[in-house]
């Protein structure tokens, strides 16, 4: 028997509203684009705002995942608490290759918690790029000591690693 999908407007289910964050050019897009399309993007025109939905089944209940991929520049960051104060779940993204995008990651977790106005909310850090080998410049174990200090999971990819590319809303919607 075949499934059916019921438009967005309709459903009746658990939806999940996530929010991808991070400086520009750390591969929110790419791994957002990733996940939903199942294909790689070479090339993006930074974004402003882009908002992916999807049905899935997680931990044996289906849902909607509704995924906010947002603007890392600080020219949109007025929009930032807008969608900060919409969001039921965030992951924060860094370059590995990129020491300025890590250094920004506090900032991103301070203006979610301020945001939420609450001590603690479901977020990971995802550490993206790892890929780019020759390129790396912040180690897994800095990222795993930086989301241990913020009290959130961390996750070390690359869009090139077939396996972890949808553990990250996985693991995140299982919280919510």
């Amino acid at each position: 028997m075949a499934s059916r999908r019921l438009p967005a407007d309709t459903w009746n289910g658990p939806r999940y509203k996530i929010v991808v964050v991070g400086d520009g050019g750390v591969g929110k897009s790419a791994l957002t684009i990733q996940y939903f399309q199942r294909m790689f993007a070479e090339y993006h025109d930074p974004t402003i705002e882009d908002s992916y939905m999807q049905n899935k089944e997680i931990d044996g209940q289906w849902c909607i995942l509704d995924v906010l991929d947002t603007a890392g520049q600080d020219e949109f960051s007025v929009m930032r608490e807008q969608y900060m104060r919409r969001g039921q779940g965030f992951i924060i993204v860094f370059s590995v290759t990129d020491p300025q995008s890590f250094k920004q990651v506090r900032r991103f977790h301070t203006q979610i918690l301020r945001a939420k106005d609450c001590e603690s909310y479901p977020m990971i850090l995802a550490g993206n790029k790892i890929d780019l080998v020759h390129q790396r410049i912040i180690t897994e174990e800095q990222g795993q000591e930086l989301a241990k200090e913020l009290m959130v999971c961390f996750i070390y990819q690359g869009l090139y690693v077939f396996c972890n590319r949808t553990v990250w809303v996985f693991r995140l919607a299982s919280y919510l």
